[in-house]
């Protein structure tokens, strides 16, 4: 059985939490203080998932996609409208996750040109996402793929650790 991308569903919190969690801790060490990366929960974080999961949907723009292999739960990304007050008008890339042992194996690639898809579908003509500075895999990752760096940086606060996240813009009309 091949790659399927379908839309991801309530009951997907725990494959997406778990997915993300394990993509925290392999893509972020070195990067993460490693108190920040031993306290991620797969179980806490579905849990809020769950309940969060209407909010998380309500825009008419926003898809959350997961992409499953032999019926698993592989790769997960969701886009849709801008959460930056300075980009409203835009389209938003918020996130985007491989299972690490599915790295450089097309999942990403494929999970990207979706959500691209579907923000042109959308009629956004620009869209925006957020890297870890130092993240140089996934900058990597988006640059071969038309996002570049605009020099926009925000500071993602969690609890007491502050992280920098460099801002990339990709042209959606090309």
């Amino acid at each position: 059985m091949g790659l399927l991308l379908r839309r991801a569903v309530p009951d997907d919190a725990e494959a997406i939490a778990a997915l993300r969690v394990a993509g925290w801790r392999a893509a972020y060490r070195g990067l993460v203080p490693e108190p920040l990366l031993a306290a991620l929960d797969p179980a806490t974080e579905a849990a809020r998932r769950r309940r969060t999961w209407g909010r998380r949907h309500s825009h008419l723009h926003d898809r959350e996609l997961v992409a499953e292999l032999d019926g698993v739960v592989v790769g997960w990304a969701i886009g849709g409208a801008s959460t930056d007050a300075d980009r409203e008008a835009s389209g938003q890339l918020h996130a985007l996750y491989v299972l690490p042992s599915r790295w450089s194996s097309g999942i990403g690639h494929r999970l990207l040109l979706a959500v691209e898809d579907h923000l042109r579908a959308c009629r956004y003509a620009e869209a925006h996402l957020w890297v870890l500075d130092g993240n140089e895999r996934a900058a990597k990752f988006y640059g071969r793929h038309g996002w570049y760096e605009d020099g926009g940086t925000q500071l993602d606060r969690r609890g007491e650790h502050v992280l920098l996240e460099r801002r990339r813009v990709r042209d959606l009309r090309c």
